[in-house]
């Protein structure tokens, strides 16, 4: 049986080692690039990890060439993975260090999580920790998506001072709740998909999301 190929992309300050083991760990051959020259002909799959601020990633994207890849790749309708800020780099602008253009390719904005709970009591910001997964009001369908093997009420980790806010609830995959503020945890557009928690840190529940995404 041929491995499933994912291709991840190194930019110079995402998490990569936990997300290639994890990703070989759910059966793929997982090659990594640190430059768009790199590649010839466009991957089957493609995974955007990211630790860090939006801007320093923005700026190591281009640096790369790694912007345009990344554009072209999604019209391809082939399957696009990004991880925390990877997956706020989706967006059309982040707040983070001032106001910063993003990849546009999911329409929104990346904005801070609220210093306060909705009673006005302030709470920790980073959000570190795990937290449970539950769909979107909008009624989101997992099923042809990275959830589609996680059940509602999984919990996953997250370690984030920022967050996406999608233009369209329809984009909103899956929210959580942080000291009962409501914060977006997953979102999807066509074939790109984004999770703002850490799959490659959350357990069996984050494998789960590797493994449907690799089943894509």
């Amino acid at each position: 049986m041929i491995a499933p190929e994912v291709t991840v992309i190194d930019y110079g300050i995402g998490n990569l080692l936990n997300v290639v083991r994890a990703l070989q760990r759910c059966g793929a051959a997982v090659t990594v690039i640190d430059r768009a020259t790199q590649i010839r002909d466009l991957p089957d799959r493609l995974v955007l990890p990211g630790v860090g601020a939006f801007i320093g990633g923005m700026q190591e994207m281009r640096h790369r060439g790694f912007d345009d890849l990344v554009k072209r790749f999604a019209d391809t309708g082939r399957p696009f993975l990004g991880i925390c800020v990877g997956a706020q780099m989706l967006f059309e602008a982040g707040e983070e260090f001032g106001e910063h253009p993003g990849l546009g390719l999911i329409p929104g904005r990346v904005q801070p999580v609220p210093e306060m709970t909705p009673t006005g009591v302030a709470h920790r910001i980073p959000h570190i920790g795990w937290s449970e997964l539950y769909r979107s009001p909008a009624g989101s369908d997992w099923a042809e998506s990275p959830l589609a093997r996680v059940p509602e009420g999984a919990s996953v980790y997250f370690v984030h001072s920022y967050a996406p806010v999608p233009a369209e609830d329809a984009h909103r995959l899956a929210d959580t709740y942080y000291d009962g503020v409501r914060i977006c945890a997953a979102v999807g557009k066509g074939n790109v998909w984004g999770c703002q928690f850490h799959p490659e840190r959350s357990g069996e529940s984050g494998l789960c999301v590797l493994q449907s995404f690799i089943a894509l």
